[in-house]
């Protein structure tokens, strides 16, 4: 007897089924996250946040990397994830105060500037001797994007976390900067899914609209504004006004980071980075758009909200 295909077939979920897994998955994920850095001891909580940033940064980098492979590119995994790691590390030495005194950000950006400079001489040695190797810029490239697009970008997140001002508290910062960039996400979504008509770039992905890019807009400037009059004090030098731009840059910023996510994806001809997360797909589908944000929000708390 030959089965019946349809009846054997596994129907595709709904998009609120979908959603419903993605705000499950991300709820549970960083209220982990962030119970552990407001509620424990300083030292547990620096530590627990160390061993997370080093996890997001290593799965992250091997789902790169797998794209990268996935598209005929060679790149020198095991390289990478140790550096990925060595840069978060490090990172972390010399800018948690848990071995000497806080640096501020300055001395942080110069540290971490050298330890990228060993990172790109270790990669060109480490193909150096690597004669069998004939594509050896492929490699050499390859393996370089992966670590800034990951670990490198991701460090953002330790260096708003341990932020060296006076009076400010950084978690406050990275909390603030997590909300807004994932309420962008679910403006986007939620938005894009019920009123979008008009495709943003379809060639990268079909499913961003313009209304979506309005929603995540909407729905991010909101949540920024909100939260900062929440706040108060604990964010140092947040106004009205910073709250309103912060929330249209980051809101941007985050549609931004999706696409280009979705770009690696498209070369890579795969529709997820990964399985790893219900509802989600890897961890890079998770991270695309705090990957692109950090940066952006860790210069504005530096020289416009701080000046330091």
């Amino acid at each position: 007897m030959v089965p019946d295909p349809a009846a054997s077939t596994t129907p595709a979920p709904s998009r609120t089924q979908v959603f419903a897994r993605r705000l499950a998955t991300f709820v549970i994920l960083w209220s982990a996250v962030l119970a552990a850095l407001f509620c424990a001891g300083p030292a547990f909580s620096n530590y627990f946040f160390l061993g997370v940033m080093v996890a997001l940064s290593a799965i992250g980098l091997r789902e790169f990397y797998a794209l990268a492979e996935q598209r005929g590119l060679v790149c020198f995994k095991a390289w990478g994830m140790v550096g990925g790691a060595l840069l978060m590390i490090s990172t972390f030495v010399y800018s948690s105060g848990e071995f000497g005194r806080e640096m501020p950000p300055s001395k942080v950006n110069d540290f971490e500037t050298s330890i990228l400079v060993v990172l790109v001489l270790g990669v060109c040695l480490r193909q150096l001797f690597a004669p069998r190797n004939p594509a050896g810029l492929p490699a050499i490239a390859v393996t370089l994007l992966g670590l800034l697009y990951v670990p490198w970008l991701l460090n953002f997140l330790q260096k708003i976390h341990f932020f060296y001002q006076a009076n400010a508290n950084g978690r406050y910062y990275l909390l603030y900067f997590i909300l807004v960039t994932k309420c962008s996400d679910t403006g986007a979504y939620v938005v894009g899914t019920l009123l979008g008509r008009h495709k943003l770039i379809p060639r990268l992905s079909p499913g961003k609209t313009w209304e979506g890019l309005a929603g995540a807009l909407a729905v991010a400037t909101g949540a920024s504004a909100a939260f900062a009059a929440l706040a108060g004090p604990h964010l140092v030098g947040m106004t009205f006004l910073h709250s309103i731009i912060l929330g249209l840059l980051l809101g941007g910023a985050a549609v931004v980071g999706d696409l280009i996510e979705s770009m690696f994806k498209r070369e890579a001809a795969v529709k997820d980075s990964g399985r790893l997360l219900p509802g989600m797909g890897g961890m890079l589908d998770l991270l695309d758009s705090l990957l692109f944000n950090a940066p952006l929000m860790y210069l504005y708390l530096r020289h416009i909200l701080t000046h330091q």
